[in-house]
């Protein structure tokens, strides 16, 4: 990381932009062209210490076929994003922010049980509640599982106002 004074490595801290953001960008290559898309995520961890987001969408579709063709992925989650003023001169402007990113394997869930893990955890990281997931929209809904092995963590915080 080439500005390690925003770097990022306490785990609260991580926690907290992991929990605070709600759109992952999904990275994806489609047949050697890039291709992303802005997803709602669920988080946690897996035994081996892995990012494990949990993604839905449709059953069918460009995502889909990409994925299956190709699960080399790149995650992208921000948060907190704010302006920073420069006043009258237009290059110390900037934005305060706190993001996570990382190299990603994704993939298509078909195992109905599966399935239904990953809703639950995206239903709790996005509204902070517990679900039970009814096997008629199980049916009806896809399921990404993206594994980040390795994230890199930054942040900017917005200066104290003065």
């Amino acid at each position: 990381m080439r500005r390690k004074d925003r770097e990022v490595t306490d785990p609260q801290r991580i926690e907290e932009i992991l929990a605070t953001g709600k759109v992952v960008h999904l990275g994806l290559v489609d047949e050697g062209r890039p291709y992303v898309v802005p997803l709602h995520y669920g988080y946690e961890w897996g035994a081996d210490g892995a990012l494990v987001l949990w993604c839905h969408g449709a059953r069918q579709g460009r995502k889909v076929d990409v994925i299956r063709a190709n699960p080399v992925a790149f995650v992208q989650i921000d948060c907190d994003v704010e302006d920073i003023s420069g006043g009258d001169v237009a290059c110390d402007y900037g934005s305060a922010y706190a993001c996570v990113m990382g190299d990603a394997r994704a993939q298509v869930v078909d195992d109905p049980a599966l399935k239904a893990h990953g809703l639950r955890v995206l239903m709790r990281t996005q509204t902070g509640r517990d679900f039970e997931i009814p096997e008629a929209r199980l049916a009806a809904v896809g399921v990404i599982r993206i594994e980040v092995p390795q994230i890199s963590c930054k942040a900017r915080p917005k200066p104290a106002a003065r």
